[in-house]
């Protein structure tokens, strides 16, 4: 994956890690950002539980001169983490920031109350001697509005910025700021070898965050956190005549199995009556895998009890 030398480019380069409380619209920012799905979305808080590695790059950038840029989607900070779980993703957020990384990126949503999660992650930002944007979210909302409670911060900041993630709005403002921030260097990958543009998901992680991402969305609530997927099989079947189509014309077929790990009491929840919340997440599923790739999907799914 590395580039080879005569490949290489100078261009600005460097890592940077998007940090912020649960569901401010991180994973949506780095999806629009790279121009794919690389990180699952859903209302659900934790949504992210690892670190995602995308990778964005612009070879006209500014001036002749290429960008690429090594984006990390941190999971949300919590203030509390008594939880196992929780206190193992506060760990994984903040130990992205002790790596090595260029510059920060702090989300906020202004749509939301000012919690105690921000005083952590400010805790957290003071100690780091690197360039660190506030980047206020989702400006597309007009209300309700606490921009008020944020306007603090601004000091704390090297640049404020105003997006939306969603729309998107502004996101080249980012990029603007990023391209004066970041070292000339050369490029470190070759973006095209990349089956999607992250660095550390795999096509059948994908698949499983993405079967988890419609698990999230269809019970919504009612779900737990630790809801696994496990993809045990992706296999290419034998193309066959298509309907419609002229002699010649064959669509082949990729065949996915995989299982959904859940506790005893949330099986039947997932199943739902008569199968129809488990078809639901399916279809929804093997909706976006077709309109993502062009190809035919065939999914498989079950539910199991992970003791």
């Amino acid at each position: 994956m590395l580039i080879s030398w005569y490949n290489r480019r100078h261009m600005k380069v460097g890592t940077v890690a998007l940090i912020g409380r649960p569901n401010t619209g991180k994973s949506t920012l780095v999806n629009n950002l790279v121009g794919h799905k690389v990180a699952i979305t859903s209302p659900k808080p934790q949504t992210t539980q690892f670190p995602i590695y995308a990778v964005y790059e612009d070879t006209e950038a500014g001036n002749g001169v290429g960008m690429q840029v090594i984006f990390v989607d941190t999971p949300g900070i919590f203030a509390k983490n008594k939880d196992a779980s929780r206190k193992g993703v506060n760990l994984e957020a903040e130990k992205v920031l002790h790596d090595e990384v260029d510059a920060i990126l702090y989300i906020v949503d202004h749509t939301r109350q000012r919690g105690s999660e921000e005083n952590r992650v400010l805790g957290i930002l003071r100690k780091l001697k690197i360039p660190k944007i506030l980047v206020i979210n989702k400006i597309d909302l007009k209300e309700p509005d606490y921009s008020a409670q944020y306007k603090f911060m601004e000091d704390e900041f090297d640049t404020v910025l105003q997006v939306s993630a969603l729309k998107p709005m502004n996101l080249g403002a980012i990029t603007a700021e990023l391209f004066e921030i970041l070292p000339e260097g050369e490029a470190l990958f070759d973006k095209s070898e990349l089956s999607i543009p992250a660095l550390n998901v795999s096509p059948t992680l994908h698949m499983e965050e993405l079967i988890r991402e419609k698990v999230f969305l269809t019970l919504r609530k009612e779900v737990p956190y630790h809801v696994k997927v496990v993809v045990d099989e992706i296999t290419e079947r034998p193309a066959k005549q298509s309907r419609g189509k002229k002699s010649g014309d064959k669509v082949g077929l990729l065949y996915v199995r995989a299982r959904i790990l859940t506790e005893h009491r949330y099986k039947k929840m997932i199943i739902g009556a008569n199968a129809q919340r488990i078809k639901q997440i399916g279809s929804m599923t093997r909706r976006e895998l077709e309109l993502s790739t062009g190809k035919k999907f065939y999914l498989e799914l079950t539910v199991e009890i992970e003791k």
